[in-house]
């Protein structure tokens, strides 16, 4: 059978000969692809095809017989990105190729060697530290709470992968400006404690694994001399992100030879916290004088329209990172306008989200296209709710391994044995192709071809069944012949990679866990001053790598890019809060230059509908939503504050000085009623905005600002009443007497 390309979504055929593995590269792509000899470095914008270069630039190399293919090692940085890799590589004909983590090489490497080098079997792996940090704290006598725990524990890491040792760590952390979470030298007693308990229990940890197989590498010298027979040519993917342990081990690998090429975009580094550092990529000229440098700018993935805000927030980056950075050039069509909403609260922002993703689902938009973003994971739970009720399905990505779900490993045992034994179920009988099958022994575990209604976890197993019968389905298209044995060895590989089938639903995912993937459209909550850049960023570099990361956000969407923040946290509470700084220049009304590759006549993105283009009747807005416009009155565009008015502060107003002073009557009435103070039910510029505009239906109530779906259901009919003249309640006088 045909491997399927992750990358793509789809099967086909390995190209014939080395020649054909070049069709349809850009002339970027082809001199990376082309460029076997010495160092190389790639210098990849978001979207640009890095994946592509590279695994076409291994795969030419073995089809020409300039590679042999057992003696390349490529490693990245996930599971999942190395099985995207081998994927490509194999439907590209190179099969033989090694493409594994840092972590996953050193580990086969050191079970290899470990006997003979140090004797004995290789200590236990623990899969997670958090407990043995934990009793190396009581150990020490110091109380941690949960998420100190996790603090240190991620402190112990850094110092591991920047070859810190206990008694360094306080001057480490001190030159590197980082903010302990405990003081040093409690750390740095509880991390002496750590590694002494592990050495009591006969364990490792992954930190272990690098540095055990470098102080192998490094005191072996014929260790070092079978690894390098093995692997004479390296390529590095995402290499702004190693730290100075997978360099060094990188350096031990090579030895003297430079066979390497190296692939990344300082503009990415948003791992520094972990150890990673771009300092790297930055200096591979400087290491290897000879290297060839390509850089790839052509962004196939999103929009222009995306792609002009993806450089426009790097305009204002500072530091090195920055001085490296990538203008990016579409090569896609046209694309609706990013768009940019302020809302009231951070229960209406996420009601607005639910609501604009829902009208996209509507419009076609898969939801497996979709994905809400964000800072903290702990903005997660008020998404998770929205769309709930907005009956659009979810799945929450860095959450339980699709794989590990109790509903797929039981499918995949099922599907297992039914290609053993199928000829004896008689629930096989009437199935006469694949996906047939599958789908039969699918029903088996429960699942039904319709959706269970709503959603929560009985949706969620259905979906992850629906995502092996959709992917039966992708492998029979491809190859009408293969059986179910064929299917579950598919299966058993991707289990193997981690690299889950799509299932169908708007991913919610933080910043930090969507980096490497895309969608049709992307929503970037949350953007406000204190979570965008975090709070606890205080130096410049941990602000520009919060920019860097507002960076990745933006380049994760195709075509649909949605950027939004609240004034406040809970309804009712103060507007105290400000659009992200990042957005300067970049936003309706803000101050600022767009910078390089800014549209003629300056400004900045516009939102949505351009000012002076008319809505459909009955659209609706979320409550608390701003567009960008222009004033009534003078012409002049808007600053926010004042779009609920859509006119300046200054701008003589036309307000219905009579209806104005019913309608405030009616809002105190209203808001007694239900025991909250008046601007939780319209604010003063929402009435001023009410009582200037003076709607006579629906339509124009709806299109005001500050008057959403809740607040248009809950009051719309009052309001609409008011501004008639009329008794609340009472019928318009066409309508009278109709039964």
């Amino acid at each position: 059978m045909f491997p399927r390309d992750p990358g793509r979504g789809q099967y086909s055929a390995p190209p014939s000969d080395a020649d054909a593995v070049l069709e349809g590269l850009d002339p970027e792509q082809r001199a990376v692809a082309t460029a076997l000899h010495g160092p190389v470095c790639v210098l990849a914008g978001a979207g640009t095809g890095k994946t592509r270069a590279i695994t076409h630039r291994i795969a030419y190399g073995v089809r020409a017989g300039i590679l042999q293919p057992h003696s390349v090692l490529a490693v990245t940085f996930t599971n999942r990105a190395a099985g995207e890799m081998r994927g490509r590589l194999r439907q590209l004909g190179a099969v033989g190729v090694q493409a594994r983590t840092f972590h996953s090489a050193a580990l086969r490497q050191l079970q290899f060697f470990w006997p003979k080098a140090v004797g004995g079997e290789l200590p236990r792996l623990v899969d997670r530290k958090i407990q043995l940090v934990a009793d190396a704290a009581a150990a020490s006598r110091l109380r941690l709470d949960r998420g100190e725990l996790r603090d240190v524990t991620s402190e112990i890491e850094w110092s591991k992968v920047t070859q810190t040792v206990p008694g360094d760590y306080a001057a480490a952390v001190h030159k590197a400006g980082r903010e302990a979470p405990r003081h040093p030298a409690e750390i740095a007693q509880i991390y002496s404690a750590y590694e002494t308990l592990k050495r009591d229990r006969t364990v490792i940890d992954f930190e272990d694994v690098l540095l055990l197989t470098v102080g192998i590498l490094q005191d072996r010298q014929d260790i070092a001399e079978q690894v390098r027979a093995q692997y004479q040519h390296f390529v590095v993917d995402e290499y702004q992100d190693v730290s100075p342990l997978q360099q060094r081990l990188l350096d031990l690998w090579l030895g003297e030879r430079d066979s390497l090429c190296v692939v990344g975009d300082a503009s990415q580094t948003i791992y520094s916290f972990t150890g990673a550092t771009p300092d790297h990529l930055l200096n591979f000229r400087t290491r290897h004088p000879s290297a060839t440098v390509v850089k790839l700018v052509r962004d196939y993935r999103s929009s222009p329209q995306v792609v002009h805000l993806a450089n426009g927030v790097l305009t204002r980056a500072s530091g090195r990172a920055a001085e490296h950075r990538l203008q990016l050039i579409s090569q896609r069509e046209a694309g609706p306008e990013p768009t940019y909403i302020e809302y009231a609260d951070e229960p209406t922002e996420a009601e607005g989200a639910a609501g604009r993703i829902r009208e996209l689902i509507d419009s076609g938009v898969s939801a497996g296209e979709i994905a809400i973003l964000f800072r903290t994971n702990g903005q997660s739970e008020i998404y998770e709710q929205a769309l709930a009720d907005a009956g659009v399905p979810y799945q929450l990505r860095g959450a339980e391994r699709f794989f590990e779900r109790a509903e797929v490993r039981k499918a995949h045992h099922e599907l297992r044995a039914a290609a053993r034994f199928g000829d004896n179920d008689a629930g096989l009988d009437e199935a006469v192709d694949l996906p047939s099958q599958v789908r039969a022994v699918l029903s088996g575990a429960g699942w039904t071809t319709e959706a269970p209604a709503g959603s929560g976890a009985v949706r969620d197993r259905w979906e992850s069944l629906a995502a092996i019968a959709r992917l039966a389905g992708d492998l029979a298209r491809a190859e009408p012949t293969a059986t179910l044995s064929a299917f579950v060895a598919e299966l058993d590989e991707r289990a193997s990679a981690q690299h889950a089938p799509t299932v169908e639903g708007v991913t919610l995912a933080s910043l930090h866990a969507a980096k490497g993937l895309e969608w049709d459209a992307v929503f970037l909550v949350g953007l406000a001053e204190g979570m965008m850049p975090i709070t606890y960023a205080k130096t410049d570099e941990q602000i520009e790598e919060e920019r860097r990361l507002l960076y990745v956000g933006v380049t994760r969407a195709r075509r649909h890019l949605g950027l939004s923040w609240a004034l406040s946290r809970s309804p009712g509470g103060r507007p105290n809060r400000r659009p992200s700084r990042f957005l300067d220049g970049l936003r309706p009304g803000s101050t600022g230059s767009a910078g390089r590759g800014a549209s003629a006549g300056g400004g900045g993105i516009e939102f949505g509908t351009r000012a002076g283009a008319r809505e459909s009747p009955g659209t609706t807005r979320p409550r608390g939503e701003r567009k960008v416009a222009r004033c009534r009155v003078c012409g002049r565009t808007l600053e926010a504050a004042e779009m609920k008015l859509m006119r300046c502060e200054d701008c003589p107003s036309d307000m219905d000085e009579g209806l104005y002073e019913r309608l405030t009557e009616w809002r105190g009435r209203t808001a007694a009623d239900l025991g909250q103070p008046a601007f939780c039910v319209f604010t003063d510029k929402t009435l001023i905005a009410i009582a200037e505009t003076a709607p006579e239906d629906a339509a124009e109530l709806s299109r005001i600002p500050g008057v959403g779906r809740r607040k248009f259901r809950t009051y719309g009919s009052d309001v609409l009443a008011i501004c008639a003249g009329q008794a609340i309640g009472e019928q318009p006088d066409d309508e009278a007497g109709d039964d």
